[in-house]
């Protein structure tokens, strides 16, 4: 997945109102972005940190800049979760997830469970559907190991439940962890900051659902899926 403008540099300022960023750009203005991460963001939002931008010119957006990627300790980590979707079904579609090569069709957003909607839905010919669940990864609280989640998610938990239901009506279901990060090559539930999800990923992956952990090469150009763990 290419940006689709060229991202600009500045320094973080502040982040606040989980959705809200102030940054002050290399050429010294300030601006306010908007954090398309509704997670704890923990390691990720110390002012003073390199960061990078977008610009839109849609007139009909409250703020014109988003915040896309920061860098901690040398490493570029994407923290746009509205973009995973999109990063994951372009891998997919390009044949780069092995595990889940080999459907005919992709579609977003399908209403599924209990008034949701899974990310992805794959099928095939011959082929159980296949729902997919896709998690933005971006903390790392240890040298090499990514987890999830950074923050308690009942939503998560929820999903998880609806993804155990599909595989008892005989479909195939994977929770896929995108790491946006490439100082990693593990990957672990964070079970300190939430057992309850925890506990479900337990029971969701005895029930059969599949959990897949991908990584993710990230500069600013743009952001690519490279490998299964």
């Amino acid at each position: 997945m290419l940006f689709p403008v060229p991202l600009t540099p500045g320094r973080l300022v502040r982040r606040y109102k989980r959705f809200l960023a102030d940054c002050r750009l290399d050429d010294g203005e300030e601006v306010t972005a908007h954090v398309a991460n509704s997670g704890s963001m923990l390691g990720l939002a110390t002012p003073g940190a390199r960061v990078y931008l977008a610009r839109s010119n849609d007139p009909k957006r409250k703020l014109a800049w988003s915040w896309q990627l920061v860098e901690v300790d040398g490493v570029l980590v994407g923290i746009d979760t509205g973009l995973s979707n999109r990063i994951v079904a372009e891998a997919i579609a390009a044949g780069r997830v092995q595990a889940l090569a080999g459907y005919g069709t992709l579609r977003r957003e399908v209403a599924y469970g209990t008034r949701s909607r899974v990310d992805m839905l794959l099928e095939g010919e011959g082929r159980p559907p296949c729902y997919v669940e896709v998690k933005s990864v971006t903390l790392s609280r240890r040298s090499g190991v990514a987890e999830f989640p950074d923050a308690v998610t009942a939503r998560g938990a929820k999903h998880l439940g609806e993804l155990s239901a599909m595989v008892g009506a005989g479909a195939r279901a994977v929770l896929l962890y995108l790491i946006q990060r490439g100082d990693c090559d593990r990957f672990e539930i964070a079970a300190d900051i939430d057992p309850v999800y925890a506990a479900a990923a337990a029971t969701a992956r005895a029930a059969g659902v599949e959990m897949l952990a991908v990584h993710a090469d990230v500069t600013p150009r743009g952001i690519e899926i490279r490998s299964d763990f």
